[in-house]
């Protein structure tokens, strides 16, 4: 007899657990909260981007198979190997990545890639934010080349569109309310929906809610001071139910829970995210110019790493400074550079002529100390290395208690542009301690019959920040490994 397995949520790991479940033969029902219109968690808020490893522009055809000749000889597509993804993975998260965990992610994410094309998932290269024209020529950075076609959007009705045809049910606007147990383990889940409570049955449960960071109070608890006053990327429904559920039943917590990813954020968006701005909020060409704080000060390296590997933990920056915001400021040497996000209708933006006219029109900014950083700024760039956008430059400045050591220039090609950000949580890392099958393990570290977890969920992956792209790449891992272990 087939197995029922329960997945709750309806995001990327979601999906990715359901139809990996249903190729091995169970019967899948997914739960989502959320109503069918706000359905899909994160990852419709996400821009869609996916880091995986390729050896070389073949690695990257199988999986995008209508990349032409002529796109591809415009492009130095480069190559991103497990070597580099665990030095990377190791790098930004001073070697506490779990290895078995880490291990998992870099070494089956093309394999998953693959598998999701096979699904019916279609992706694209990332030309647009992640490759800049040099000599006629697209060249990719940070490791960052694929993303799904669409954006986050994409990838929610594609995943969609994949679980329909397979016969998987989703029913919407239903929340999980607890873990169903006895002594053999989780049995199913206490549903409530329009008032009215449920017991729904099944031999698996597989966890994919996302993580805590919707919840205020939790925002506070783990996180610590001011966390209650960043604002939420993505779906107001990620509020721990996930969490709550599986720790009362008697999971055992694990990895950075006083860490999240968080970057900069625009700072009068909403308190949640907006489906209709998706990622629009983010700002993220920061390494090309310059922050500033309230009291008119520099407080981050702008140019310390490729934004890939310093924006999920420059939001926390931002949130640490007086009033919990900064401005980022560019001339118009870089201005072409700038991302699309900054070119949207919902922005707090300035302009000006002179710096000193501009440092007057920053809100709620010490001008004078503003105008004082910005010219010991430009007064410290050492513009000896030609500035390259596709590389780590070496083009810095020198003397100043806080130097920026690559992508370094002159603020004096006017107009001059600032953009005033605050704190955006994308999602907590801490979470569930799960075995490498994807199985969630009790206090005693022993296995829970019957309960899984796929997602923000899993504890461990990420301490302190995160690679850009590995997200959704360790949501589909975890999440085909779940439904794989739950359907067996």
């Amino acid at each position: 007899m087939n197995k029922h397995v329960i997945v709750l949520g309806a995001g990327n790991a979601a999906f990715a657990a359901a139809v990996s479940a249903r190729q091995n033969g169970a019967k899948v029902t997914m739960i989502e909260r959320a109503p069918e219109d706000e359905a899909g968690g994160n990852t419709r808020f996400t821009a869609g981007a996916i880091r995986c490893v390729y050896d070389g522009v073949d690695d990257l055809r199988a999986i995008m198979p209508d990349l032409t000749d002529q796109e591809i000889d415009r492009t130095d597509f480069g190559s991103y190997t497990e070597a580099d993804f665990f030095d990377d993975m190791g790098r930004v998260t001073d070697y506490r990545t779990d290895p078995d965990l880490c291990e998992l992610l870099v070494t089956r994410s093309r394999e998953t890639m693959r598998w999701m094309k096979d699904c019916g998932i279609k992706f694209a290269p990332i030309w647009g934010r992640q490759a800049f024209q040099v000599d006629g020529k697209f060249k990719f950075w940070g490791g960052l080349t694929v993303e799904a076609w669409g954006g986050g959007e994409g990838l929610y009705e594609g995943w969609q569109a994949v679980a329909e045809k397979a016969g998987i049910k989703i029913r919407f606007g239903t929340r999980a309310v607890s873990l169903l147990v006895n002594d053999s383990g989780v049995i199913g889940v206490k549903l409530k929906s329009e008032g009215k409570s449920e017991d729904l049955l099944g031999e698996a449960v597989i966890i994919a809610t996302g993580g805590f960071q919707a919840n205020t109070e939790w925002r506070t608890r783990y996180l610590g001071p001011s966390w209650d006053l960043a604002k939420v990327r993505g779906t107001r429904f990620s509020t721990g139910d996930g969490l709550k559920m599986a720790l009362d039943a008697g999971a055992m917590p694990y990895g950075n829970w006083s860490g999240c990813h968080a970057v900069g954020w625009e700072r009068n968006a909403p308190e949640f995210g907006e489906l209709s701005v998706g990622d629009g909020f983010q700002k993220h060409s920061y390494p090309f110019g310059v922050l500033i704080n309230g009291l008119g000060q520099r407080f981050v390296d702008e140019g310390a790493d490729f934004r890939n590997y310093t924006y999920a933990k420059y939001g926390r920056e931002v949130l640490a400074q007086p009033g919990q915001f900064a401005w980022q400021i560019f001339d118009q040497k870089v201005a072409h550079l700038l991302r699309d996000e900054y070119r949207i209708k919902q922005v707090t933006k300035v302009t000006a002529q002179t710096l000193e006219d501009l440092v007057q029109k920053l809100e709620d900014v010490d001008a004078d100390a503003a105008l004082q950083t910005l010219q010991s700024y430009n007064a410290a760039v050492d513009d000896t290395n030609a500035f390259n956008p596709n590389i780590k430059d070496g083009r810095a400045t020198v003397g100043l208690g806080l130097n920026k050591t690559n992508w370094a220039n002159r603020l004096d090609e006017p107009p001059f542009e600032a953009y005033a950000i605050t704190c955006g949580i994308t999602f907590a890392f801490g979470g569930l301690r799960s075995t490498n099958a994807g199985q969630v393990m009790d206090v005693d570290l022993a296995p829970i019959n019957g309960l899984y977890a796929a997602g923000e969920v899993i504890g461990g992956i990420f301490y302190g920040n995160y690679p850009g792209g590995s997200g959704l790449m360790s949501g589909a891992v975890f999440g085909k490994i779940a439904g794989l272990s739950a359907a067996a």
